[in-house]
């Protein structure tokens, strides 16, 4: 068994990075996890790949359109397993961004924020 995780931000150089070719090149024996951002990986060619066999199977957290579509074929392929977009949940995750987020208001209160978007 071989698995391939996708672990980027959705850019102009990222955007389709996968396509057909790319997934016709894989093993079939590999799962594809995609927990980054659905339009990195070619959408329609990653049903197609599924579909046919192409590759093993998929394990997906991320869609073009979210909540997923009750009749997206995601939803009927027995080898994709279906996240909603919540693969990061764990209660140490939201321990630390609790956490954060009451020290970014206590410090913009006083005046001195901590945590600025450029």
């Amino acid at each position: 068994m071989l698995f391939i995780t996708i672990h980027l931000v959705l850019g102009p150089t990222t955007r389709g990075l996968l396509g057909e070719n790319d997934l016709r090149r894989m093993r079939r024996s590999a799962f594809l996890i995609n927990t980054s951002r659905a339009a990195i990986v070619d959408q329609t060619a990653l049903v197609k790949a599924l579909g046919e066999g192409w590759i093993a199977g998929a394990g997906l957290d991320v869609f073009e359109q979210e909540p997923l579509p009750a009749d997206h074929p995601f939803r009927k392929l027995p080898n994709v397993l279906a996240l909603p977009h919540l693969g990061y949940v764990s209660e140490s995750n939201y321990r630390i961004f609790s956490g954060e987020a009451v020290e970014d208001i206590e410090a913009w209160l006083n005046g001195s924020p901590i945590r600025e978007l450029q």
